[in-house]
């Protein structure tokens, strides 16, 4: 083997060794982050969390003044979505420490139709844009934390798919991945993903 090639050989030996490490590094935390419970709130982060959210497209308002129940005001309101997190160590015979704690700075949702339908490049999109979002809270060693995130975004109830739904009756059956991203405080990076239904459409209400 020629001096090149060996040299060739090293670098690129070198190199997938690095990139084998980053990723190592990214999953071999002592630590786990779990999805315990994943609900949505329907318009709003004030109502009552449920398993499966109702997305209503257009809200119809009786208050405050000047609505009321004769004449109420169509109103896009966004929704929320609560998870419960926590953290479970890889070996458990070992208790966790301050250091496996860990800290959620960002998450996606990412959405699939129930019927398999897919958003396909230069036709009218079938589902809601998937997004990103920041959130931040810390997962204690050996306790749980409450997350509070945006779930359906305002504008995605005035593009395709969801305006449509204004007019006319249908519903659209999808299925929300919610993927949570974080560190422990060694700098190991972890991610967990809860799934939750999420059915779009105008349904007859009046809050």
């Amino acid at each position: 083997m020629s001096a090149r090639v060996r040299g060739l050989a090293l670098a690129a030996a070198i190199a997938a060794a690095a990139g084998c490490g980053d990723v190592v590094r990214s999953s071999r935390g002592p630590a786990i982050l779990n999805v315990d419970l994943l609900q949505g709130i329907a318009g709003g982060a004030q109502g009552t969390p449920t398993a499966v959210l109702l997305s209503d497209v257009l809200v119809l308002r009786t208050t405050p003044a000047p609505c009321s129940a004769a004449t109420p005001c169509p109103t896009i309101v966004d929704d929320f979505g609560q998870a419960t997190l926590s953290l479970s160590m890889k070996n458990s015979t070992v208790a966790p420490t301050s250091n496996n704690q860990v800290t959620v700075s960002r998450y996606t949702v990412r959405y699939r139709r129930s019927d398999g339908r897919r958003n396909e490049s230069g036709k009218e999109p079938v589902l809601p844009y998937d997004f990103d979002g920041a959130v931040t809270a810390t997962v204690p060693a050996g306790g749980t934390v409450a997350v509070a995130f945006e779930i359906v975004r305002h504008t995605a109830k005035e593009e395709s798919p969801l305006v449509q739904l204004v007019s006319n009756p249908n519903v659209i059956a999808t299925v929300a991945d919610v993927t949570f991203y974080g560190q422990d405080l060694t700098g190991n990076a972890v991610s967990a993903t809860g799934s939750m239904s999420v059915n779009f459409g105008n349904f007859a209400d009046q809050r």
